[in-house]
Protein backbone atom coordinates (compact mmCIF):
# COMPACT_ATOMS: atom_id res chain seq x y z
CA UNK A 1 0.00 0.00 0.00
CA UNK A 2 1.56 3.35 -1.12
CA UNK A 3 1.66 5.80 2.01
CA UNK A 4 -0.64 8.29 0.64
CA UNK A 5 -2.67 5.50 0.80
CA UNK A 6 -2.26 4.45 3.86
CA UNK A 7 -2.58 7.78 5.55
CA UNK A 8 -5.83 7.91 3.94
CA UNK A 9 -6.83 4.43 5.75
CA UNK A 10 -5.93 5.62 8.91
CA UNK A 11 -6.41 9.21 8.72
CA UNK A 12 -5.20 12.01 6.91
CA UNK A 13 -3.31 13.44 10.12
CA UNK A 14 -1.98 10.65 11.27
CA UNK A 15 1.77 10.94 12.31
CA UNK A 16 4.74 8.78 10.85
CA UNK A 17 5.04 7.39 14.35
CA UNK A 18 1.39 6.38 14.49
CA UNK A 19 2.25 4.91 10.20
CA UNK A 20 4.94 2.89 11.33
CA UNK A 21 2.71 1.55 14.38
CA UNK A 22 0.48 0.89 12.20
CA UNK A 23 2.77 -1.24 9.66
CA UNK A 24 4.00 -3.40 12.60
CA UNK A 25 0.58 -4.02 13.63
CA UNK A 26 -0.89 -5.07 10.09
CA UNK A 27 2.80 -7.17 9.63
CA UNK A 28 2.60 -8.89 13.02
CA UNK A 29 -1.08 -10.06 12.56
CA UNK A 30 -0.12 -11.68 9.18
CA UNK A 31 2.60 -13.83 10.95
CA UNK A 32 1.87 -16.71 12.02
CA UNK A 33 3.84 -19.65 13.68
CA UNK A 34 2.61 -22.81 14.14
CA UNK A 35 4.33 -25.31 17.03
CA UNK A 36 2.60 -29.02 15.93
CA UNK A 37 3.14 -31.65 19.04
CA UNK A 38 4.19 -34.61 17.55
CA UNK A 39 3.61 -38.26 18.88
CA UNK A 40 6.59 -40.88 17.73
CA UNK A 41 7.25 -44.95 18.20
CA UNK A 42 9.37 -47.22 16.24
CA UNK A 43 11.79 -44.53 15.17
CA UNK A 44 8.87 -43.23 13.34
CA UNK A 45 6.80 -40.35 13.70
CA UNK A 46 3.07 -41.45 14.22
CA UNK A 47 0.72 -40.62 10.95
CA UNK A 48 -2.09 -38.62 13.53
CA UNK A 49 0.82 -36.28 13.88
CA UNK A 50 1.42 -35.44 10.06
CA UNK A 51 -2.15 -35.11 9.76
CA UNK A 52 -1.57 -32.02 12.97
CA UNK A 53 1.03 -30.73 10.44
CA UNK A 54 -1.46 -30.76 7.53
CA UNK A 55 -4.06 -29.14 9.28
CA UNK A 56 -1.33 -26.61 10.50
CA UNK A 57 -0.40 -25.42 6.75
CA UNK A 58 -4.04 -24.54 6.59
CA UNK A 59 -3.49 -21.65 9.07
CA UNK A 60 -1.84 -19.67 6.19
CA UNK A 61 0.32 -19.46 3.22
CA UNK A 62 3.09 -18.24 5.35
CA UNK A 63 3.02 -20.56 8.34
CA UNK A 64 6.17 -21.27 9.43
CA UNK A 65 5.37 -24.84 11.05
CA UNK A 66 8.23 -26.68 13.48
CA UNK A 67 7.50 -29.94 14.47
CA UNK A 68 8.01 -30.71 18.51
CA UNK A 69 9.06 -34.32 19.67
CA UNK A 70 10.64 -35.42 23.00
CA UNK A 71 11.89 -38.65 24.76
CA UNK A 72 15.50 -40.38 24.71
CA UNK A 73 17.95 -42.72 23.26
CA UNK A 74 18.38 -43.79 19.28
CA UNK A 75 14.55 -44.05 18.73
CA UNK A 76 14.14 -40.18 18.93
CA UNK A 77 16.95 -39.37 16.78
CA UNK A 78 15.34 -41.90 13.98
CA UNK A 79 11.81 -39.98 14.39
CA UNK A 80 13.57 -36.72 14.29
CA UNK A 81 15.33 -37.66 10.71
CA UNK A 82 12.16 -39.20 9.40
CA UNK A 83 10.26 -36.43 10.80
CA UNK A 84 12.48 -33.94 9.13
CA UNK A 85 11.26 -35.24 5.06
CA UNK A 86 7.83 -36.38 6.23
CA UNK A 87 6.02 -33.28 5.13
CA UNK A 88 7.39 -30.44 2.83
CA UNK A 89 5.62 -27.94 4.84
CA UNK A 90 7.91 -28.28 8.33
CA UNK A 91 10.34 -25.32 8.46
CA UNK A 92 12.07 -27.62 11.13
CA UNK A 93 12.02 -30.62 14.05
CA UNK A 94 12.46 -29.36 17.52
CA UNK A 95 14.09 -32.34 19.45
CA UNK A 96 13.92 -32.67 23.97
CA UNK A 97 16.34 -35.23 24.58
CA UNK A 98 15.63 -36.54 28.00
CA UNK A 99 14.55 -39.24 30.36
CA UNK A 100 11.67 -37.22 31.35
CA UNK A 101 9.89 -37.51 28.33
CA UNK A 102 10.41 -41.20 27.66
CA UNK A 103 6.69 -42.47 28.57
CA UNK A 104 4.53 -39.36 27.56
CA UNK A 105 3.62 -38.23 30.97
CA UNK A 106 1.88 -35.49 30.42
CA UNK A 107 3.16 -33.00 33.00
CA UNK A 108 6.80 -33.05 31.74
CA UNK A 109 5.40 -32.81 28.26
CA UNK A 110 3.06 -29.50 29.07
CA UNK A 111 5.84 -27.95 30.65
CA UNK A 112 8.02 -28.30 27.99
CA UNK A 113 5.29 -27.00 25.58
CA UNK A 114 5.26 -23.78 27.37
CA UNK A 115 9.09 -23.76 27.30
CA UNK A 116 9.84 -23.58 23.93
CA UNK A 117 6.80 -21.17 23.32
CA UNK A 118 8.43 -18.94 26.09
CA UNK A 119 11.51 -19.36 23.82
CA UNK A 120 10.14 -19.62 19.96
CA UNK A 121 6.56 -17.59 20.78
CA UNK A 122 4.56 -19.16 18.17
CA UNK A 123 0.77 -17.96 17.32
CA UNK A 124 -0.67 -21.28 16.93
CA UNK A 125 0.02 -24.89 19.06
CA UNK A 126 -1.75 -27.90 17.19
CA UNK A 127 -1.68 -31.30 18.21
CA UNK A 128 -3.81 -34.71 17.05
CA UNK A 129 -6.88 -35.55 18.80
CA UNK A 130 -6.06 -38.87 20.53
CA UNK A 131 -4.92 -40.27 23.63
CA UNK A 132 -1.54 -38.17 23.52
CA UNK A 133 -3.08 -34.81 22.72
CA UNK A 134 -5.87 -35.26 24.76
CA UNK A 135 -3.78 -35.84 27.39
CA UNK A 136 -1.47 -32.96 27.27
CA UNK A 137 -2.83 -30.25 25.50
CA UNK A 138 -5.07 -28.90 28.20
CA UNK A 139 -2.68 -29.13 31.12
CA UNK A 140 -0.28 -27.24 28.55
CA UNK A 141 -3.09 -24.29 27.53
CA UNK A 142 -3.61 -24.20 31.48
CA UNK A 143 0.01 -23.38 31.77
CA UNK A 144 0.14 -20.69 28.31
CA UNK A 145 -3.14 -18.80 30.44
CA UNK A 146 -5.32 -19.87 27.08
CA UNK A 147 -8.47 -22.00 26.32
CA UNK A 148 -8.22 -24.12 24.00
CA UNK A 149 -10.58 -25.24 20.62
CA UNK A 150 -10.56 -29.21 20.49
CA UNK A 151 -11.73 -31.70 17.71
CA UNK A 152 -10.94 -29.44 14.72
CA UNK A 153 -12.73 -31.14 12.03
CA UNK A 154 -12.27 -27.53 9.55
CA UNK A 155 -10.02 -24.76 9.66
CA UNK A 156 -11.58 -21.48 7.72
CA UNK A 157 -8.69 -19.05 9.04
CA UNK A 158 -6.58 -18.66 10.85
CA UNK A 159 -8.81 -18.26 14.22
CA UNK A 160 -11.67 -19.79 12.66
CA UNK A 161 -12.81 -22.95 13.33
CA UNK A 162 -15.06 -25.57 13.01
CA UNK A 163 -15.69 -28.71 15.19
CA UNK A 164 -18.17 -31.21 16.17
CA UNK A 165 -20.98 -30.97 18.96
CA UNK A 166 -23.94 -32.97 20.31
CA UNK A 167 -21.75 -36.41 19.50
CA UNK A 168 -21.32 -34.96 15.88
CA UNK A 169 -24.94 -34.06 15.49
CA UNK A 170 -23.75 -30.41 14.77
CA UNK A 171 -21.34 -28.68 13.57
CA UNK A 172 -19.62 -25.46 15.71
CA UNK A 173 -18.06 -22.71 14.08
CA UNK A 174 -15.86 -21.75 16.45
CA UNK A 175 -13.67 -17.76 16.31
CA UNK A 176 -10.79 -17.78 18.55
CA UNK A 177 -10.69 -14.15 20.08
CA UNK A 178 -8.06 -14.89 23.26
CA UNK A 179 -4.13 -14.06 23.42
CA UNK A 180 -1.49 -15.98 21.68
CA UNK A 181 -0.81 -19.07 21.31
CA UNK A 182 -3.94 -20.25 19.79
CA UNK A 183 -3.92 -24.16 21.18
CA UNK A 184 -5.52 -26.45 18.96
CA UNK A 185 -6.57 -30.32 18.67
CA UNK A 186 -7.59 -31.60 15.13
CA UNK A 187 -9.24 -35.16 14.52
CA UNK A 188 -6.67 -36.46 11.67
CA UNK A 189 -9.07 -37.89 9.90
CA UNK A 190 -10.54 -34.89 8.68
CA UNK A 191 -6.99 -33.71 7.26
CA UNK A 192 -5.25 -36.10 4.95
CA UNK A 193 -2.05 -36.22 3.52
CA UNK A 194 -1.00 -36.29 -0.32
CA UNK A 195 1.29 -39.25 0.55
CA UNK A 196 3.36 -38.08 -2.48
CA UNK A 197 4.06 -34.66 -1.28
CA UNK A 198 4.67 -36.11 2.58
CA UNK A 199 7.06 -39.01 1.16
CA UNK A 200 9.63 -36.16 -0.63
CA UNK A 201 12.77 -36.10 0.35
CA UNK A 202 13.88 -32.95 -1.63
CA UNK A 203 12.97 -30.88 1.46
CA UNK A 204 14.72 -32.20 5.22
CA UNK A 205 14.22 -29.52 7.86
CA UNK A 206 16.56 -28.75 9.89
CA UNK A 207 16.62 -30.41 12.87
CA UNK A 208 17.84 -28.21 16.16
CA UNK A 209 18.01 -29.69 20.45
CA UNK A 210 15.67 -27.85 22.79
CA UNK A 211 17.95 -26.06 25.32
CA UNK A 212 16.66 -27.87 28.87
CA UNK A 213 18.82 -26.15 30.77
CA UNK A 214 16.06 -24.28 32.69
CA UNK A 215 13.51 -26.93 32.74
CA UNK A 216 12.53 -27.33 36.22
CA UNK A 217 12.40 -30.53 37.87
CA UNK A 218 9.81 -29.93 39.72
CA UNK A 219 7.87 -29.89 36.56
CA UNK A 220 7.71 -33.30 36.37
CA UNK A 221 4.42 -33.86 38.38
CA UNK A 222 3.16 -36.52 40.49
CA UNK A 223 2.62 -39.23 37.94
CA UNK A 224 4.68 -41.95 37.54
CA UNK A 225 5.22 -44.60 34.95
CA UNK A 226 4.17 -48.03 35.99
CA UNK A 227 3.83 -50.61 33.23
CA UNK A 228 2.74 -50.68 29.09
CA UNK A 229 0.19 -53.24 28.81
CA UNK A 230 0.05 -54.20 25.00
CA UNK A 231 -0.99 -56.54 22.42
CA UNK A 232 1.63 -57.38 20.06
CA UNK A 233 -0.08 -57.64 16.78
CA UNK A 234 0.48 -57.33 12.81
CA UNK A 235 -3.20 -56.13 12.11
CA UNK A 236 -3.08 -52.35 11.02
CA UNK A 237 -2.88 -49.29 13.09
CA UNK A 238 -6.69 -48.89 14.32
CA UNK A 239 -6.99 -45.03 13.40
CA UNK A 240 -5.07 -45.28 9.53
CA UNK A 241 -6.32 -48.66 8.72
CA UNK A 242 -7.73 -48.51 5.50
CA UNK A 243 -10.32 -51.35 6.26
CA UNK A 244 -11.82 -51.40 9.69
CA UNK A 245 -14.17 -54.53 11.31
CA UNK A 246 -16.47 -53.51 14.49
CA UNK A 247 -17.99 -56.18 16.57
CA UNK A 248 -20.64 -55.31 19.02
CA UNK A 249 -22.27 -56.54 22.07
CA UNK A 250 -23.89 -58.96 19.57
CA UNK A 251 -20.67 -61.30 19.61
CA UNK A 252 -22.18 -62.05 23.23
CA UNK A 253 -18.81 -63.35 24.42
CA UNK A 254 -14.66 -62.98 23.86
CA UNK A 255 -14.85 -66.36 22.31
CA UNK A 256 -17.25 -65.39 19.66
CA UNK A 257 -15.20 -62.51 19.46
CA UNK A 258 -12.04 -64.16 17.45
CA UNK A 259 -14.45 -64.61 14.73
CA UNK A 260 -14.34 -60.78 13.80
CA UNK A 261 -10.46 -61.12 14.47
CA UNK A 262 -10.11 -64.05 11.77
CA UNK A 263 -12.24 -61.92 9.08
CA UNK A 264 -10.54 -58.92 9.65
CA UNK A 265 -7.27 -61.54 9.06
CA UNK A 266 -8.87 -62.41 5.77
CA UNK A 267 -9.09 -58.72 4.99
CA UNK A 268 -5.97 -57.08 5.79
CA UNK A 269 -8.15 -55.19 8.29
CA UNK A 270 -7.67 -53.38 11.80
CA UNK A 271 -10.14 -54.90 14.94
CA UNK A 272 -12.63 -52.26 16.38
CA UNK A 273 -15.18 -52.43 18.99
CA UNK A 274 -18.04 -51.07 20.58
CA UNK A 275 -18.38 -49.31 23.99
CA UNK A 276 -20.66 -52.20 24.85
CA UNK A 277 -18.04 -54.80 23.68
CA UNK A 278 -14.88 -53.06 25.72
CA UNK A 279 -17.14 -52.72 29.08
CA UNK A 280 -18.62 -56.45 28.65
CA UNK A 281 -15.05 -57.31 28.51
CA UNK A 282 -14.28 -59.14 24.98
CA UNK A 283 -12.22 -56.86 24.05
CA UNK A 284 -9.70 -54.64 25.83
CA UNK A 285 -10.50 -50.83 25.59
CA UNK A 286 -7.74 -49.64 23.10
CA UNK A 287 -9.75 -51.23 20.17
CA UNK A 288 -12.63 -48.53 20.76
CA UNK A 289 -14.47 -46.97 18.35
CA UNK A 290 -16.16 -43.77 18.91
CA UNK A 291 -16.75 -40.52 20.99
CA UNK A 292 -14.99 -41.67 24.02
CA UNK A 293 -12.83 -43.92 21.71
CA UNK A 294 -10.80 -43.22 18.56
CA UNK A 295 -12.53 -41.91 15.58
CA UNK A 296 -11.40 -43.48 12.49
CA UNK A 297 -12.36 -42.88 8.68
CA UNK A 298 -11.65 -46.13 6.89
CA UNK A 299 -12.40 -46.87 3.08
CA UNK A 300 -14.26 -49.60 4.37
CA UNK A 301 -16.12 -49.94 7.97
CA UNK A 302 -17.74 -53.25 8.89
CA UNK A 303 -20.24 -53.48 11.57
CA UNK A 304 -21.38 -56.97 13.29
CA UNK A 305 -23.49 -56.59 15.94
CA UNK A 306 -23.49 -53.28 16.35
CA UNK A 307 -26.55 -51.36 17.35
CA UNK A 308 -24.86 -47.76 16.04
CA UNK A 309 -25.52 -45.59 19.41
CA UNK A 310 -24.72 -42.18 18.34
CA UNK A 311 -21.59 -42.02 20.66
CA UNK A 312 -20.22 -44.53 17.85
CA UNK A 313 -21.81 -43.14 14.75
CA UNK A 314 -19.61 -40.24 15.74
CA UNK A 315 -16.49 -42.26 16.47
CA UNK A 316 -16.69 -43.60 12.01
CA UNK A 317 -19.58 -41.70 10.43
CA UNK A 318 -17.07 -40.48 7.84
CA UNK A 319 -15.98 -44.21 7.01
CA UNK A 320 -16.15 -43.76 2.98
CA UNK A 321 -18.28 -47.28 3.00
CA UNK A 322 -20.16 -48.28 5.95
CA UNK A 323 -21.35 -52.15 5.80
CA UNK A 324 -23.84 -53.04 8.93
CA UNK A 325 -24.86 -56.52 9.74
CA UNK A 326 -27.66 -56.80 12.41
CA UNK A 327 -30.74 -59.53 13.14
CA UNK A 328 -32.79 -55.88 14.27
CA UNK A 329 -33.99 -54.45 11.18
CA UNK A 330 -34.68 -51.23 13.30
CA UNK A 331 -31.45 -51.02 14.69
CA UNK A 332 -29.90 -47.44 14.11
CA UNK A 333 -26.81 -48.48 12.31
CA UNK A 334 -28.58 -49.01 9.17
CA UNK A 335 -29.32 -45.08 9.27
CA UNK A 336 -26.06 -44.84 8.29
CA UNK A 337 -24.90 -47.94 6.63
CA UNK A 338 -24.28 -47.69 2.54
CA UNK A 339 -25.14 -51.73 2.60
CA UNK A 340 -26.87 -53.12 5.56
CA UNK A 341 -27.69 -56.78 5.92
CA UNK A 342 -30.48 -57.94 8.14
CA UNK A 343 -29.34 -61.49 9.33
CA UNK A 344 -27.83 -63.41 11.90
CA UNK A 345 -23.83 -62.72 12.40
CA UNK A 346 -22.92 -66.02 13.68
CA UNK A 347 -24.35 -67.29 9.83
CA UNK A 348 -22.81 -64.25 8.45
CA UNK A 349 -19.33 -63.90 9.06
CA UNK A 350 -18.60 -67.89 9.00
CA UNK A 351 -19.86 -68.02 4.78
CA UNK A 352 -17.85 -64.81 4.47
CA UNK A 353 -14.49 -66.47 6.04
CA UNK A 354 -15.01 -69.13 3.79
CA UNK A 355 -15.65 -67.28 0.40
CA UNK A 356 -13.00 -64.85 1.13
CA UNK A 357 -9.24 -65.85 -0.23
CA UNK A 358 -6.44 -66.07 2.05
CA UNK A 359 -4.16 -62.86 2.10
Amino acid sequence: MATRGLLGAIGRRASPLSVCRYLSFTSASRTISTLVIAEHEGGSIKASSVNAVEAAKLLGHDNSISVLLAGSGQSLQEAASTASSCHPSISQVLVADSDRFTHSLAEPWARLIQLVQQTGVYSHVVAASGSFGKNIVPRAAALLDVSPVTDVTEISEPRQFVRPIYAGNALCTVRYTGADPCVLTIRSTSFPVDLQAADSKSNEAPISQVDLSTFEEESIGKSRYVKLASQDTERPDLGNARIVVTGGRGLKSSENFKMIEKLAEKLGAAVGATRAAVDSGFVPNDLQVGQTGKIVAPELYMAFGVSGAIQHIAGMRDSKVIVAVNKDSDAPIFQVADYGLVGDLFEVIPELIEKLPEK
